[in-house]
Order: structure tokens, then sequence, then C-alpha cells
């Protein structure tokens, strides 16, 4: 089983009409979400773990997990509201949120006293880690996860807006670095975060991966350095890619560990995810496919 651990929330997205007042669409969101729901869809074994509210947005998420396969026993409830992001769509598509986060459910988020037998992989990421006090838990499970020999997926996903002390936020992504498996971010997050893959990698993860939009996807571990272009599409918007690469990285590991695989295994597993978040920018919002869709290539436009 995967675990994906990190917030919910509702994205508004416009609904293509011009101007700063255009009616806004809700749509389930939050990156640790949508990379549950996009494991589910690829078919894995996945279980979300979280805070969710009892609101009407709350149990519309709920609704959605179920409707993708994913288990929801760790799930948290209660009546906080639910955590919104108000997206601006950009011409090429990709999105800047404006967020509202104060006394949401996310951020209550407690501990667990242990996950379920047969974990293999614990993913993190997103608005999770950067809000307390729910982020101090988010980074105690990550921990512990690391000391149990779990496989750990570690996606920043960096927003600034929520960050009140961006350099005391960057010591603390440095501190998780030993405990991380895998890294994933976007050149973006890179250049906000600073730093290197090969300074990354020294500090602890087996492998980095680096996202560049249409561009494509770059790995850099201890001894590969490889790199697949992107899958042209007609894209929508870019809300879930960077959430449906993890989901298909987690997915296409099938239980290895990132040091493992040699280059052909590495070309074929960032292809493969290339595919996959091609086909999620095809759709407007977070809508990552299902295995099916690939397997008929309908990624490839």
């Amino acid at each position: 089983m995967i675990v994906v651990a990190g917030e919910s929330l509702i994205d508004l997205v416009p609904d293509g009409a011009p101007g700063p007042l255009a009616p806004l669409l809700p749509r389930p969101g939050g990156g640790p979400y949508n990379t549950a729901v996009a494991l589910g869809r690829l078919g894995a074994d996945v279980a979300f773990c979280s805070r969710v509210s009892t609101d009407a947005f709350g149990e519309a998420l709920m609704a959605r997990l179920a409707g993708a396969g994913v288990a929801t026993g760790l799930v948290q409830r209660g009546p906080e509201p639910t955590t919104l992001a108000v997206a601006a769509v950009g011409p090429d598509g990709s999105a800047r949120y404006g967020f509202y986060v104060e006394g949401t459910a996310d951020r209550f988020f407690e501990l667990p006293e242990r996950l379920p037998e047969g974990v293999r992989a614990v993913a993190f990421g997103t608005c999770s880690l950067a809000l307390e006090p729910g982020a101090s838990a988010y980074e105690a499970l990550l921990r512990r996860s690391a000391r149990e020999g779990l496989l750990t997926l570690l996606d920043p996903n960096v927003r600034p807006g929520l960050i009140p002390d961006a350099e005391a936020y960057r010591e603390r992504f440095a501190g998780w670095l030993p405990d991380v498996s895998l890294l994933k971010l976007s050149e973006e997050d890179a250049r906000w975060l600073g730093g290197s893959p090969a300074g990354w990698l020294r500090a602890g993860p087996a492998a980095v991966v680096l996202t560049r939009g249409g561009a494509g996807l770059t790995v850099f571990t201890g001894e590969h350095e490889v790199s697949v272009p992107g899958v042209r599409v007609p894209v929508v918007d870019t809300i879930g890619a960077g959430d449906t690469v993890n989901a298909a990285l987690l997915h296409g590991l099938a239980g290895r560990a990132p040091g493992a695989l040699d280059r052909a295994d590495w070309r074929e597993l960032l292809a493969f995810a290339a595919r996959a978040a091609a086909v999620t920018c095809t759709r407007a919002g977070a809508e990552p496919p299902y295995a099916r869709e690939l397997a008929d290539g309908l990624a490839d436009g």
C-alpha cells in the first residue's frame, strides 16, 4: 500500500471568462489529495492520511476519494472549514493561487498512532508541511516512516504566499532531506529553495526528479542523470500535473527502491510520468488519467 499524507482543499477555478470577476468553479484539489486520487485511478493500493472537514466540501472530497478507490481509514474528520484555493490561470495554462487557510481542517491533523500493515511508501508535500500546527505532525510522520524503512517521497510544491519566513522554511526543508528517499520538485521550486540536485542528493535522497514543464523531466541519482521530453498536447491548464507525476513515480516504482533503478528503468518510468501528466494538462482542474487511458495511448494527444 502507498499512503499519501497531506491536505485536501477546494480549488476555485475560473470558468474561462475573462477578467478578475470571472465565475469560479469549485473543484477538488490539494497536492497530496490529487496524488492520492491519481494513484487510485492508476490502480494502486492507496490510502489518504489527512484531516478533512465535515462540511459540504469535505463530503465531496471524501466521495471523490471513494470513487477513485482510495482507502480513507486514516482520514481524521472535524467541523473546521475546508481550505479554499483561488486559482488564476495564465495564457500558457500555468496556475497561480491565493489561499484561505485560517482555522481550516487540515491544520489540525494529528500524528496517527500507526500506519496499516503492508505500507511500502508514504508521500508528503505542499501546504501541509508549511502550516502549523499540522505541519509538525506531518513532519513527525515523515521521520517515523523513514525510521521504519519505508520509501518516502517529498514534493515541496512551494506556495510562497503561505510561507511567512522563507529562510526558516528553507532550513526546515533541508532538515527533511535525510528522511526522504525520493525528492520531486519543479524548476520553479528549485529556484525558490536554492541548492542543486547534487547537494540535495548528498543530504539524503537516493534520487531527485526535476519537472521542467513542457520540456519534460530529469532524474538525478548518484550514478545517473536521465531526461525525457514532455508529451505535446493541447494544454487547458497545468493544475494537478505535478501531482500526477508523483503518483506515476510511486506507482511505477512498484516496490523498487529509487537507488536500484538503472538508466533504462528511469527512462521508462519518467516517460510514463510524462504521459500521465500530459493527460492531466488536457483537462480543466486536477483530472488525472485512469490506467486504461495510458494503456490506450491517449496521452500521445
